[in-house]
This record gives structure tokens, sequence and C-alpha cells, in this order.
């Protein structure tokens, strides 16, 4: 799931976890728990770009990162409270927490406005956290190194369970094995999850820490974004059977199929089905007047790559897009392969008509290489796709 949403889920599980002992402090230490897995996005730095998109939700997202990392956080964040520069480090955590948000919104293809607003907040938020923390003497939060490893644990381990339900996919397993997890019940962003846990925790923090209405407050919060996980399946398994049946009548034979929601909603999805040459595929909206999903063809091309068995970018594409890719021709040499499982904006025939596409091209020893990515409409038309993307959520 995106960052938001995430750091809202690891301060949701602090505050029922540790929050009578340390305060509102359990909204912090839970947003920090909550992104440590999500830091792994820092190989991008030194890694290739395919081996940094392997090492994203790998072993930082895996079971045994959970149960390794929380005893070894857990000592530091208990050391740093003992420690006569707590608030040093903590003010210098939080403006590197919310200063990193704020360069990656700056860095991203965000509105003006949008840039503004998040430096201007950012300013907002380190003032009053100095004036706060620094002009008033606070009482040191009780909590001891098992209370501080439990809350790491609870927060850092929801984040790749709650990752699974995307369409992504979650090495849960690593290192013993890279399968990827995914339920494609939830988009990476869906405002009808985040929203409850980020009002439960504005609610919850206007009250002291003794106070049991904020656990209730909490687990309130954390009650409907989990009823509204279980809806997901649910919605799910009605378009899964939508699908089949449109298949049925269409009499086209397949291999298997997916379903997945478009981004920021679970009304609009997008179904894909393998034929041997080919996948159909098409939208279908819970508002739709008819039980049916339209059906369109796109062949797969796979011939048009000539490549050896052996070839790495391939076989590392193949395994992240779970076999559901297509290959484009372009000039210079260029062959674009489309990952299927996140859809299609158009009809499929132009080059950016692909939510995740890579462009590829072959090095001197005939091997292929990746020459650039994108993830997402091109920054002049998200104006357009997501008044389409709307337009088609009211159904047809």
């Amino acid at each position: 799931m995106d960052s938001l949403t995430q750091i809202a889920l690891g301060a949701a599980v602090s505050e029922v976890s540790i929050g009578k002992k340390i305060g509102n402090r359990s909204i912090f230490w839970g947003g920090v728990a909550g992104t440590i897995p999500d830091l792994d996005v820092i190989s991008n730095l030194w890694m290739e770009p395919l081996e940094a998109l392997s090492f994203h939700r790998g072993i930082s997202h895996s079971f045994l990162f959970a149960v390794v990392a929380p005893p070894l956080l857990g000592l530091l964040v208990h050391s740093i409270y003992k420690s006569k520069y707590h608030k040093q480090i903590a003010f210098t955590c939080w403006s590197l927490l919310f200063g990193a948000g704020v360069v990656a919104i700056l860095l991203s293809g965000a509105l003006v406005a949008i840039k503004i607003v998040s430096v201007l907040l950012l300013g907002v938020i380190i003032t009053s956290f100095y004036r706060r923390y620094f002009r008033k003497e606070r009482e040191l939060p009780k909590a001891s190194v098992k209370d501080w490893t439990l809350m790491f644990f609870f927060a850092i381990v929801t984040h790749p369970i709650l990752d699974t339900f995307t369409t992504y996919g979650t090495q849960l397993f690593q290192p013993f094995s890279d399968y990827r997890v995914s339920f494609c019940n939830i988009s990476v962003a869906d405002l009808f999850y985040t929203i409850p846990l980020i009002v439960a925790l504005v609610l919850m923090s206007k009250h002291d820490k003794e106070k049991a209405i904020r656990r209730k407050i909490v687990w309130i919060g954390l009650g409907i974004s989990s009823l509204y996980i279980m809806f997901t399946f649910w919605n799910k398994s009605q378009i899964n059977t939508v699908f089949e049946q449109s298949l049925i009548e269409n009499k086209i034979d397949y291999k298997r199929y997916m379903t997945s929601p478009t981004i920021l909603n679970n009304v609009l999805w997008f179904c894909i089905a393998e034929r041997e040459n080919d996948f159909v595929y098409g939208l279908y909206s819970v508002f739709d007047s008819k039980n049916r999903v339209t059906l369109e063809t796109i062949p797969k091309s796979y011939d048009l790559l000539n490549a050896k068995k052996s070839d790495e970018a391939i076989n590392r594409l193949d395994w992240f897009s779970d076999g559901y890719y297509t290959i484009i021709e372009r000039p210079n040499e260029i062959m674009q392969l489309n990952d299927m499982r996140f859809g299609v904006f158009e009809d499929g025939n132009g080059n950016e008509d692909y939510i995740f596409r890579f462009d590829l091209k072959k090095d001197d020893s005939g091997d292929y290489i990746l020459v650039g990515e994108q993830a997402g409409p091109p920054n002049d038309k998200r104006k357009d796709i997501f008044k389409q993307l709307w337009e088609r959520i009211k159904g047809v």
C-alpha cells in the first residue's frame, strides 16, 4: 500500500500495543515502524533497476525480518530515551522522516500547489514539534525493551501482510523463497481503508494516554478498515463470477485469469484471462447496467523478443509480472514489455496505454538490458486519464 496508509496503520497498531505507556509518541514511532519495510527503495541508489525491482518487497517484507528486526529496534529506541540527548535525537528523527516525505513529493509528478502545501506543512510540523517538545518538560516513556520490541513487531509485520492484498506481490518467505503473495483485492491506494485510521488517530490524540477511550477509538478505526478489507474480498468474488460468466458466454477457453481493482477504488476492476497466444481483458464496474465484461484481445507477441532462455532481464520481468505480459516493438530496436496485471489506459494500441511498462534493448552480447521504465500515466495525460477513470467508474 501507499506510504501514508502504512504510516497510519503502524501508528494505530502502536497505539493499541504500547500507547498507554508512551502516549502520542505511539503515532511517531508506530509511523516509523510502519515505514521501515519500504526503506528497501533506497536500494535504487546503488542497485541496477531490475535488481531493485526484485529487491523491493523482498527481505524487508518477510516474516523473518519481522521477527529479527524488532528486538534490535526495541533496544535502540529504549537506549535513546535513556540518553540525555533523547530530545535532539527525536527532533532529528522527526525532521528526517517528514523531510524525506516532502522530498519524495517534490520529486514526484504532483501538482505545484501540492508541493507548495507540503513544504509549508513541513515547516508547521517541525516548528510545532520544536515548541511542544523542547520548551516543555515531558515525562519519559515508561516502556521496557520488551514493550518496544512488541510494538515494532506488530507495526512491522502488519505492513507486508497489508501489501499482500495488492497486485504488486510481496515476498513473505524470503530468503527461503521468492514466491510473491498477491491477493489482488485492494488498490495500492484506497482512501476507504486509510481514512478511518487517520480519523481515529486524530481523535485519540486529543485524549490523555491513561484514558481507555484512546484505545477504543483506535480499535474502532482498525475495525472499520478491517471490515472494508473483508468487503473487498467479497467484492472480488462477485467480480470473478461476472468475469467467468462473460468468458463462458463468449466461448473463450483460457489457462488462468486474474482480477484486480483500479487505482483509488474498489468499484472498477480490470479483468484479464490468458490463452495460448494472447490475453483477453476488459473493465467492469459494479455500477455497470449489465453483469458482463466487454472483452478485448491483445496478442502476447513473445516471438518478437527472440531472447535466450538464460536472458536474465526477460526471466526477471517474467517473474515480476507473473507471466502476464505482452511485447510491443518500437523504433530503434526497443522492445516494450507491458505488465498486464495493472491494466491499460486506452485500447492498448498505443505505447503509453500501459500502466506498468519496461523498455528493453539488446546489448553487444545479445542479452536484453533495461533502458527505461514507466509506472502510471505520463504527466501530461494524468488529468485526462483520471477523468476517464471516473467516468468509467460510474458505469456503462
